[in-house]
């Protein structure tokens, strides 16, 4: 078996750290981006868990197809996380015109979703 002598060894730990390798246990985590993001007085949905990925937001108390205006249940995409920042609760649907209640969420409630289908519609209880 041939030996190293320690020198060696240092001159490549030192290259190394001059290159600017990095661990990866020394590495700074990477940032998000700020999830449940809704303004005051909206309802809000997201393709993505915990309030990221695409959102599409509403003003207005009820709304009898959502797809008129929100690009990722254009698209085909689910729900997977709400925020409801109205003053009252908001019950949804799975179909427009308020056919097929799927749930709720209470005023200033925020959450994730099963994720398997799109809210279509959606009105105050």
């Amino acid at each position: 078996m041939r030996r190293t002598p320690p020198f060696t060894v240092s001159v490549v730990a030192l290259s190394v750290a001059a290159l600017g390798a990095v661990p990866a246990a020394a590495a700074a985590p990477r940032q998000s981006p700020a999830a449940y993001s809704c303004s005051p007085g909206y309802f809000c949905v997201y393709d993505g868990w915990n309030g990221t990925g695409t959102r599409c937001q509403w003003s207005q108390s009820k709304l009898a197809n959502t797809a008129d205006n929100c690009s990722f249940i254009q698209r085909g995409a689910n729900v997977r996380s709400v925020f409801n920042r109205t003053g009252h609760r908001v019950q949804y649907y799975t179909q427009t015109n308020y056919k097929n209640r799927v749930g709720s969420t209470p005023k200033n409630g925020k959450g994730n979703l099963q994720g398997n289908y799109q809210i279509r519609s959606f009105k105050p209880q």
